[in-house]
């Protein structure tokens, strides 16, 4: 039975001093405050819950600082990154997207997620040619899994048209492109090579979205694995927006509303194009909105009205995306700023009795963890041990604690911090090392090596 014994730490009823938290396997069996240091305790500063990333494109880490400049007719948008996007996955190998997938899932690990929602897409190869196993990609997710040690949520995706209007799957896209039939093959083998890794793993269903599924499919799709995880793209867009209404006659939060069950087990990913109306309706549902701030500002999608959604008891956690930059605290943070530039304020997502850092966390590590179907997201007996510890001996930490140290961290600092991690009970950071880190960011870097100037 291992155990951490914490300065303070954030539990469900608030900040408690001098915490005893102790593990038995995957999970925490005992937590107790205003206790000395046990024995053998590990120590930690500041002990939190530590959220999941709810949404994640692996392979995309390899594309960081790739895709900055205005192509030749001057336009830039996310419709033009997508184009580059296309090309630049028709050169990945299984074995490039294993190597990236590690190097993402380690910085992962290190801006204190303890576990990811990986919306894999990437499945056949260059030319959309089947691999003889066509769970071969997934299998390279979870292997990058297994050598990170991340709890994982295997999000394989179904995609099947090139737009509402059903054309061909264009280059690039064709990597992506099953039919009913063979995605729920690929489904069983995603569930095969998922079932090698540590129990708190599991795998859910993925339409890529309205564009890319058409209505009867969405419907087949979710009645695949009642219960599991079901996560979609939903509403990113302006084009979207004007194709999917075009098409289906509404708009894709509304229409989604109407002719879907949506539940807890769903998580919308993006929604920056929800009107007011659709953003309240969404949050009855119980559903998770997926919010990625810091891509949701590099492709320009726009700002999701967290402020509405979070007073009407919607569920929202956080996720890297295109994985630019993975880092926990600039997701959060970038939110907050958003939310505060549109409506010209401050602390917009601070209540009385919390403050904005302490809202931003408690509500990300619960959303995140029910997005990733993970029985997490609190420091409390029984759930799964997802924790992470921060360093509170840092200067911008002195003097600071409960909500405050929380704000110090979110708005002042960023990486650095994280001094420990566990994942379902797996000690994956020691004093911000991962046993593997060297190993993992030399095959990255002779992957970006070969791959940018090959």
């Amino acid at each position: 039975m291992a155990t951490i014994w914490a300065r303070q730490a954030l539990l469900p009823g608030g900040w408690a001093r001098e915490v005893t938290v102790r593990l038995a396997g995957d999970r925490i069996a005992e937590v107790t405050a205003g206790t000395p240091a046990p024995a053998g305790a590990r120590a930690a500063g500041i002990l939190l819950p530590a959220p999941a990333n709810l949404h994640s494109h692996a392979f995309q880490r390899a594309m960081a600082g790739l895709t900055e400049r205005r192509g030749e007719g001057g336009e830039d948008s996310f419709w033009t990154w997508r184009r580059q996007m296309f090309a630049f996955l028709d050169r990945l190998s299984p074995d490039d997207v294993e190597a990236i997938a590690a190097f993402a899932f380690l910085e992962m690990i290190a801006a204190g997620h303890a576990a990811v929602a990986e919306f894999h897409y990437l499945h056949h190869a260059p030319g959309g040619r089947p691999y003889a196993d066509p769970a071969e990609m997934s299998a390279r997710i979870a292997a990058a899994a297994a050598a990170t040690g991340i709890g994982l949520t295997l999000l394989p995706v179904l995609y099947m048209q090139g737009g509402c209007d059903g054309r061909p799957l264009a280059r690039g896209q064709d990597r992506f492109g099953n039919d009913l039939d063979r995605f729920a093959r690929l489904l069983e083998g995603a569930e095969a090579v998922v079932a090698a890794l540590p129990g708190d793993c599991r795998t859910g269903v993925a339409p890529h979205s309205l564009r890319a599924v058409p209505p009867a499919a969405l419907a087949a799709a979710a009645a695949l694995r009642p219960g599991a995880p079901f996560h979609m793209h939903l509403a990113e867009q302006t084009g979207e927006v004007v194709e999917v209404e075009a098409a289906l006659g509404a708009r894709p939060v509304a229409w989604i509303l109407d002719h879907a069950a949506v539940d807890g087990r769903w998580c919308l990913v993006h929604c920056t194009q929800s009107e007011r109306a659709e953003t309240l309706a969404l949050a009855a549902t119980g559903a998770v909105v997926g919010l990625c701030p810091i891509t949701e500002s590099s492709l320009g999608d726009g700002i999701f009205d967290a402020v509405a959604y979070t007073a009407a008891g919607g569920r929202w956690g956080v996720g890297s995306d295109s994985n630019i930059r993975i880092a926990l605290a600039e997701e959060l943070r970038t939110l907050e700023y958003s939310q505060r530039l549109r409506d010209r304020t401050r602390a917009a997502l601070a209540t009385p009795a919390r403050s904005t850092g302490r809202v931003l966390l408690e509500t990300a590590a619960a959303g995140g963890a029910g997005a990733a179907g993970r029985d997490a997201g609190m420091i409390a007996p029984g759930r799964l041990a997802d924790l992470v510890a921060l360093n509170d001996s840092h200067p911008d930490m002195a003097g600071r604690a409960g909500d405050t140290a929380l704000d110090a961290w979110i708005f002042a600092r960023d990486g650095g911090l994280v001094r420990d991690l566990w994942s379902a009970g797996r000690h994956l950071l020691r004093d911000g090392v991962h046993p593997r880190a060297a190993a993992i960011t030399a095959a990255y870097a002779a992957t970006m090596a070969r791959l940018l100037t090959g």
